[in-house]
């Protein structure tokens, strides 16, 4: 099996809330439910970035989110958020643009990160 295959599965896995969406199925957008970024990172994030956003190493390399200078562009966390890259999955598709910027918004203002240019949901929109 190949490393994008694996991080792949070993990501859908650490999500309990994965099949908590408003429309309950994958036949049209499935839409995470908590719209706070605090709740879409514990529901998604954390999963991989760990409480705190400290990271871990292990199956995969997940990288600390806590007083990572990367997060200073709100465009690039957004792009990250929503394309994703390497072994990060895409989240755009089960995101709207206001929860993609509510989590983006949440991990650059916590974990002692005080990046105060909110992401918007237009800057969400923009990097899709």
């Amino acid at each position: 099996m190949s490393r994008r295959i694996i991080a792949a599965a070993l990501t859908l896995l650490a999500f309990p809330a994965w099949a908590q969406t408003v429309e309950g199925r994958f036949g049209s957008p499935a839409r995470f439910m908590p719209q706070s970024g605090e709740g879409l990172y514990a529901d998604i994030c954390q999963g991989c970035h760990m409480p705190g956003g400290v990271g871990a190493v292990g199956a995969g390399r997940y990288p600390a989110l806590a007083g990572n200078p990367n997060l200073a562009s709100a465009s690039y966390a957004l792009t990250m958020v929503i394309r994703g890259q390497k072994g990060m999955p895409p989240f755009g598709s089960f995101l709207t643009d206001e929860q993609a910027a509510a989590v983006v918004n949440y991990v650059r203002s916590h974990f002692g990160n005080n990046y105060s240019d909110a992401a918007t949901a237009a800057d969400a929109k923009a990097a899709r």
